[in-house]
């Protein structure tokens, strides 16, 4: 099978970046993190200036994106403009301004391309909102990777904890309910699982037992790897 692509789809804080990340690195494969461009759209527009309400301009700025994804190892280094920002789109700020300006069509649009030149052998993961649906809508494996709300939030909370950084649980379920409300009702590219998409809860699983079963609908689908 030429280049095949698998998609991981899923609402915020479902662990698909993670088990996309550790999948890819299982098969050898590349990895897309699509979420990281609209953050990175999201953050080149605050720096110009760009109000995050302006569809328009931060199309522009998505076109224009001067961004790297390095790879030492296992360790994945984001370059905007020449600068480090692999940590910095992580914040809270930027990902409720990328919630807002994922919504806007026109940015969407600008990215779709990027996105699918990720396609390189010997295959790529996937990792999105709109991966299976939009992006590679003939991807040969799809899954949609989904938890509670309040798992989700649990999973934020405690991440932040982790780095030192304060977090309230309540202010995190807040938003990751609304982030859910903006992806599943824009007008551009809804968040939904793909009709032939398999979908898995990770709510009550671990990391390991969320990974081997997605590898075991990998290899379903593609035969041994």
């Amino acid at each position: 099978m030429s280049n095949p692509v698998i998609t991981i789809d899923g609402p915020s804080g479902s662990g698909k970046g993670t088990i996309s990340q550790l999948l890819a690195q299982k098969l050898n494969f590349h990895m897309l993190d699509s979420g990281a461009l609209y953050r990175l759209t999201a953050l080149a527009g605050a720096l110009q200036g760009v109000a995050m309400d302006d569809e328009a301009a931060l199309t522009a700025v998505a076109e224009s994106l001067e961004v790297l994804f390095e790879t030492d190892g296992e360790t994945l280094r984001i370059v905007l403009q020449g600068q480090d920002v692999t940590e910095r789109i992580r914040s809270e700020t930027v990902s409720m301004n990328a919630s807002r300006v994922a919504a806007y069509p026109g940015v969407r649009g600008a990215l779709l391309e990027r996105q699918r030149a990720f396609r390189q052998p010997p295959g790529l993961v996937a990792d999105g909102r709109d991966m299976g649906t939009v992006v590679f809508p003939a991807a040969q494996v799809k899954i949609f990777l989904t938890a509670s709300a309040e798992e989700r939030a649990r999973r934020r909370y405690q991440q932040l904890r982790e780095k030192g950084e304060s977090a309230c649980f309540d202010a995190i379920l807040e938003d990751i309910v609304a982030r859910d409300g903006r992806d599943k009702n824009r007008a551009a590219a809804p968040l939904k699982p793909a009709d032939d998409a398999h979908i898995l809860d990770s709510t009550a699983m671990s990391i390991d037992a969320v990974l081997a079963s997605v590898f075991a609908i990998v290899e379903t689908q593609l035969g041994p790897l």
